[in-house]
C-alpha cells in the first residue's frame, strides 16, 4: 500500500479510532526511512516521500494534541530530526514549530514542554542550526516565565542577546528584549523592565513589526506605565493592543480590554465601564464572565461598598487572581476602598471603640487597628490610638497656620538688611 493511501486511511479512521491512525501514521515514518536505506529513490520520489513524512508527522501531532498526550507530543518532534536532516532549515524551523504549538493545548504540559525544547536546542546547536536554536531558546524564555523560573530566564536572556546582537537579528532581538523586561517586571525591578523595553521598541523601529508584536509591545508598555500609576497613559497603550488583538482574532485581546476596564476603574471612573463595553469591538466579549467580573468590581467600588468588593474578589477569584497585573492593582484598590470606609465610619465622632469599627466596616479588629495606625501615620487620618481603652481619639484636621511661614520671612528679610548694614559700615570705617 503506497504512503498516500495509508495517510487517507489514517486521516479517515483517526476520529473513529485513534491508535489504528497512529499506527498507520508510525508505518508511514518507518517506511519511509527504510525505503531511504534500501533503494536511491527518484528525486519525484523523495519530493513525494517528504512530502507524505511531514504531513504524517504534523498530523500525528494534531492526534496527540487532541488526546492531550504531551509525552507522546514529545515523542513526534524527538522522531522528526530525521526528517529535518534531510530538509531545508527553513521548512524545519516551521514544522518544529508547528509542532511545538500543539503543546499549548495539552493542560499542565509546561515541564514536558520544557524538556523537549532544552533536548531541542542541544540538538540544534549539535547541527550549527543557529537560526532554529535562537527560537527555540526564545520559546523557553517564555515557559520558564510563564512558570515563575526567574533565574534560568535571565541567564538565558543574556546568552541570547549577547548572540543576537553579534548577528543583528532584530526580529527576535525585540521579542527577546520583551522577555526581558517581563521577567524583571516579575521579578519587581521595573527600572531594568522600562530598560529593556526601550531596547526592545528601538529593535523593533528598525524593522517590520508584525502586528501581534506591536500589540504585546503596547500591552507591555500599558503594563508598566500602570506600575507607576499613570493609568491614563496605560489606558491608551492597552486600546492600542486590544485594537490590534481583537482585529486578529486573537485570545489575548480580552485580557487587554480587562485591562482597560482596570484602568477606568484605577482613575475613579467606575461609571465608564459600562459604556465602554458599548463600542464595537467590546461588544463581542460584553457577556463574558471575565469581564463581568470587572463590571462587579466598578460597581463595587462606585458605591463604595467593601462588602460588595469582598463578594466580587470572591465570587471571581479565578478571573481577577490569576492575572498578577489585575491581582496587584485590586489589591491596591481594596486597600484605598477600606480607608474610605474607615473615614466614613470613624468621620461623626470625636471617640469611637475600635470594636465598633471592625463591627461596622466587617473586619477584624486586629487588620483595623493595624490599618487606623498606618492612615494616622500617613497623617490621612488625624487622632490616637488609645489602646488601653479599645478606643480611637479622633481630631479636627489641624489649619494651616501661615503666621509662622510670613514671621520666619520677615526674619530672614531682616537678616539681609542687617548684614547690608554691616558691610556699609565696615567700608566707611
Amino acid at each position: 500500500m503506497s504512503t498516500a493511501e495509508l495517510l487517507k486511511q489514517a486521516e479517515a479512521s483517526s476520529s473513529s479510532n485513534p491508535k489504528q491512525a497512529e499506527q498507520l501514521y508510525k508505518r508511514i515514518l518507518s517506511d519511509a526511512s527504510s525505503t531511504k536505506e534500501k533503494e536511491t529513490p527518484t528525486d519525484a520520489e523523495a519530493a513525494q516521500s517528504l512530502r507524505d513524512q511531514e504531513t504524517a508527522l504534523v498530523k500525528l501531532g494534531e492526534l496527540y494534541r487532541d488526546q492531550k498526550n504531551a509525552e507522546g507530543l514529545a515523542e513526534v518532534i524527538t522522531l522528526s530530526r530525521a526528517f529535518m536532516s534531510s530538509t531545508a532549515k527553513a521548512k524545519t524551523a516551521k514544522l518544529i514549530r508547528t509542532l511545538l504549538d500543539f503543546f499549548s493545548a495539552i493542560p499542565n504540559s509546561s515541564v514536558v514542554q520544557m524538556r523537549t525544547l532544552t533536548d531541542n536546542i542541544a540538538w540544534a546547536k549539535a547541527e550549527k542550526r543557529i537560526f532554529l536554536k535562537h527560537s527555540l531558546e526564545t520559546r523557553l524564555v517564555s515557559l520558564q516565565l510563564d512558570s515563575q523560573q526567574y533565574k534560568p530566564a535571565l541567564a538565558l536572556i543574556d546568552t541570547l542577546l549577547t548572540e543576537l546582537k553579534r548577528l543583528d537579528d532584530k526580529m527576535i532581538l525585540t521579542e527577546v528584549h520583551l522577555l526581558e523586561s517581563r521577567v524583571y517586571r516579575g521579578i519587581g525591578n521595573l527600572a531594568k523592565a522600562k530598560a529593556a523595553l526601550t531596547s526592545s521598541r528601538t529593535a523593533a523601529n528598525s524593522i517590520y513589526c508584525p502586528p501581534l508584536l506591536q500589540a504585546s509591545l503596547d500591552l507591555q508598555s500599558g503594563i508598566l506605565h500602570a506600575e507607576d500609576k499613570d493609568y491614563t497613559t496605560a489606558y491608551s497603550y492597552f486600546f492600542e493592543a486590544f485594537e490590534n488583538l481583537s482585529t486578529m482574532g486573537e485570545d489575548s485581546a480580552l485580557g487587554a480590554l480587562k485591562y482597560m476596564l482596570l484602568c477606568k476603574v484605577m482613575l475613579n471612573l467606575p461609571e465608564d465601564v459600562t459604556s465602554l463595553l458599548t463600542i464595537k469591538l467590546a461588544l463581542k466579549y460584553a457577556q463574558l464572565r471575565e469581564v463581568e467580573s470587572m463590571r462587579a468590581i466598578a460597581r463595587a467600588h462606585q458605591d463604595r461598598n467593601l462588602a460588595d468588593f469582598e463578594k466580587a474578589l470572591r465570587d471571581y477569584k479565578d478571573e481577577l487572581s490569576s492575572d498578577p497585573t489585575i491581582r496587584s492593582h485590586l489589591a491596591a484598590l481594596y486597600d484605598t476602598l477600606l480607608e474610605q470606609n474607615l473615614l466614613r465610619i470613624v468621620e461623626p465622632y470625636s471617640v469611637v471603640e475600635i470594636e465598633h469599627v471592625a463591627n461596622v466596616v466587617g473586619q477584624g479588629r486586629q487588620a483595623v487597628e493595624a490599618k487606623l495606625s498606618q492612615m494616622i501615620l500617613d497623617k490621612v487620618l488625624y487622632g490616637v490610638l488609645d489602646q488601653g481603652r479599645g478606643c480611637l481619639l479622633v481630631f479636627d484636621e489641624p489649619e494651616k497656620d501661615d503666621a509662622y511661614g510670613a514671621a520666619i520671612d520677615t526674619l530672614e528679610q531682616v537678616g539681609n538688611v542687617v548684614q547690608s548694614l554691616y558691610a556699609k559700615s565696615v567700608k566707611i570705617a
